[in-house]
């Protein structure tokens, strides 16, 4: 999707919500998120459950759609970091690996 596209998602998504607009702004940071860390850091920091939630309040079928795989920021994440490489990453989405997942990021030393 291009920004156009992506700013009627939002659009829409508002326009049409009912519920805690905690859930909506969650859903819409998630997005937003993941469009410059990738979908696969989003996967590392949210649970499989929390993803379909927003993804049904966005009206997305898949974070895929909107999202690259690996974004540019991707490197700040630390579980990202710790899986990147490996054939752990669907292991640690799926919870068969523990005290991986996390939303810290950091800033290496060169980008200060």
């Amino acid at each position: 999707m291009n920004e156009k596209e992506i700013q009627g998602l939002i659009d829409r998504a508002i326009e049409d919500f009912n519920g805690n607009l905690n859930d909506l702004g969650s859903a819409i940071g998630m997005v937003m998120l993941s469009r410059r860390y990738g979908w696969r850091v989003v996967l590392l920091i949210h649970s499989p459950n929390t993803v379909r939630k927003y993804l049904k309040i966005l009206g997305l079928k898949n974070l895929r759609d909107v999202a690259p795989e690996v974004g540019e920021l991707a490197h700040r994440s630390n579980a990202w970091r710790l899986v990147d490489g490996t054939a752990n990453f669907w292991k640690v989405v799926r919870g068969q690996i523990s005290g991986v997942r996390s939303a810290l990021v950091e800033k290496s030393a060169d980008e200060h």
